[in-house]
């Protein structure tokens, strides 16, 4: 209902033919670029904020530019990107170019392909925070260019280590912490083989060539990563062709790859490169958590266990809500949340299905609304042959009897219509509440005043700012008797802090509705207690850490929550009676078995500075700094 500034999405794509391949099979030396741009394009539901290319050119003579990058912000920053690239590739006129002329100059046509896509996760926003970054070097070897989809809970640690070893970042940007702490481990492994091949006897090009065509980006990767705490994929490329993606442990951030001897291919999403490169399901990987996919110059392809694989927190949310829905694991698994749901939301009916329309809000809910549906469909069929069976029995049955039975259906329809121009038209301000209210179109006629009840449901709950300012006016316009709305997701009650902006204690209307539930219960000196338990986590060491905020919620059933939320989002002229009802967590690791991740629900965050972020959080909204990240 409200959109979430969530998680990043990133492409790569290496080339392991000479690019006369490409323009002789694929007619284009843009075979790489073209497929880059759809890549980004269909991730980009993945971010709206900023974009960035980067090109890494192999063979560009000395004195000639063989790093690449294009940077814009905006929802049409990918546009504007391939539009500046097409611009430059029109003003060389690649077409009457040789290939030598092409491998050697033309700009954006090279070996390595990197895509970013960028939500802000920190509240940092501007060009300078927009992917890929760039460490710059006259060594091909040493240059490095990096972008990812992460979020660092421990930057502190990291930005200290990098500055004990001398170095002095020009921003405080777990990117840039980053980029240098792989680019200091990098120089190490150029200075290890410049000295191996000194003492071999070579010299000046030959031995540049011995560093390029031996770097082993592994000691560069192991030597770094396990001082990073947080959820994340890691992508980088050296000047000299080398690249790779690193997966975190637990595999919070999703990663995909696929090669074949033409290609490596890597992105945020599965059936991106299925349909960008037109592979079966199977052709695709998962990137095992804790390793990375490696490319060497020489375009040799591994696959190798750098952190090793910890427990399996592979994010749920990102089932739920963020990923595409057209990968087949993903559909299943909507389905099933929606069809989780079916035993409550009968209770919430009273089982009666004559007098309930159900719908849903667009888009992303739909595929769970296909599966509540189903969910229902099977509970009227157990109905009517219960109702045909005791008809029977009674001597009742009839052929007019069945077709009455067989007759009752679901009432479905599509109530809610997105007016996608206004919503883009709003901007914050006096008037933001009325204009909001205007966001969704309904459909009139479909309810019977007063008498119906309206059940719609929506993937997520996290703030409750749409649903009190336009989904329940907009409902409430159909005079339903009741209102029901569902939430294929359970209660979002804890921040994200990988990769994800949710990570202010206070806008989640679930915390908001239990500190309303503890004041009117005398309950009020809980909120004390808890902040003075963070207060003392604050020096903890990560083996004796705990998630002090689980506290504020124990007391509470999650019905009790659930109805205080409802109370809370109904405006004050709303004539219907309004529910919400959410899934529960079993319901959702049923639902979503291989992602058990659900930290945003339940609060047992993977990894210790989750902890100690959910801790401080906790603190910074009770001493008043609500818009402390």
């Amino acid at each position: 209902m409200e959109p979430l500034k969530h998680e990043c999405g990133v492409a790569m794509i290496r080339l392991l033919k000479p690019l006369e391949y490409y323009k002789q099979k694929y007619g284009t030396y843009l075979y790489g670029l073209n497929k880059l741009y759809l890549l980004m394009e269909k991730q980009h539901n993945r971010g709206q904020e900023g974009a960035g290319v980067g090109c890494i050119k192999m063979h560009s003579p000395a004195g000639s530019e063989y790093v690449f990058r294009e940077r814009a912000l905006g929802s049409g920053a990918i546009q504007e990107i391939f539009s500046s690239i097409n611009s430059q590739l029109a003003n060389v006129h690649i077409n009457e170019q040789s290939n030598e002329w092409v491998e050697s100059y033309a700009p954006f046509i090279g070996e390595v392909y990197m895509g970013h896509l960028r939500y802000s996760t920190t509240g940092r926003s501007g060009l300078n925070y927009v992917h890929p970054f760039l460490r710059r070097n006259n060594w091909c070897s040493r240059s490095l260019m990096l972008c990812g989809n992460f979020n660092m809970t421990n930057v502190d640690e990291i930005f200290n280590s990098v500055v004990e070893k001398g170095q002095h970042p020009r921003i405080y940007s777990d990117t840039v912490i980053i980029l240098e702490q792989l680019g200091y481990a990098l120089d190490k492994e150029n200075n290890r083989l410049y000295h191996e091949f000194t003492e071999k006897g070579l010299d000046g090009i030959p031995r540049a060539m011995a560093i390029e065509d031996n770097i082993d980006l592994r000691p560069v990767l192991a030597s770094t990563a396990p001082g990073w705490d947080g959820g994340y994929v890691i992508c980088g490329t050296l000047g000299s062709g080398d690249m790779w993606a690193l997966r975190d442990p637990h595999g919070i951030r999703p990663a995909f790859y696929y090669y074949d001897d033409e290609v490596v291919v890597v992105a945020s999403e599965r059936p991106v490169i299925q349909t960008v490169f037109n592979v079966p399901r199977r052709a695709v990987n998962e990137l095992t958590p804790g390793s990375a996919i490696i490319v060497n110059k020489a375009g040799k392809v591994r696959v190798d266990d750098i952190l090793g694989e910890g427990r399996n927190e592979r994010c749920s949310f990102e089932r739920i809500y963020f990923s595409r829905g057209s990968d087949a694991d993903i559909y299943k698994e909507r389905k099933a949340l929606g069809r989780n749901l079916v035993g409550k939301i009968l209770h919430e009916l009273d089982y009666d299905l004559a007098h309930a329309v159900f719908s849903f809000i667009p888009n992303t809910a739909e595929v769970a609304f296909i599966g509540m549906v189903e969910g229902l469909e099977k509970h009227l069929d157990r109905y009517k042959a219960d109702r045909i069976m005791a008809c029977n029995a009674e001597g009742t049955l009839s052929r007019d009897m069945i077709e009455k039975i067989m007759s009752q259906k679901l009432r479905i329809e599509k109530v809610a219509i997105k007016d996608i121009k206004l919503r883009t038209f709003i901007a914050e301000g006096e008037s933001r509440n009325d204009l909001a209210a205007h966001v969704y179109d309904v459909t009139y006629g479909i309810v019977k005043n007063n008498v119906d009840t309206l059940v719609v449901i929506d993937d997520s709950i996290v703030r409750g700012t749409t649903l009190k300012q336009s989904i329940i006016k907009m409902l409430d316009r159909l005079h339903p008797r009741k209102i029901v709305i569902v939430s294929s997701s359970p209660q979002v009650r804890y921040p994200d802090y990988y990769g994800i902006d949710m990570s202010r204690m206070g806008e989640f209307c679930a915390f908001r509705a239990v500190v309303e539930l503890l004041k009117e219960n005398g309950m009020e000196n809980r909120l004390e207690e808890v902040y003075n338990r963070c207060l003392e986590q604050e020096n903890v060491d990560d083996a004796h850490l705990e998630n002090c905020v689980k506290a504020i919620y124990a007391p509470f059933t999650d019905d009790e929550i659930s109805a205080k939320i409802a109370s809370m989002l109904t405006p004050d002229d709303t004539s219907a009676e309004v529910s919400i009802v959410y899934q529960s967590l079993e319901g959702l690791h049923e639902a979503v078995p291989e992602c058990p991740g659900d930290w945003y629900f339940s609060g047992d965050y993977p990894t210790p500075g989750g902890i100690r972020l959910v801790n401080r959080a906790y603190i910074n909204y009770y001493e008043g700094n609500v818009d402390k990240r």
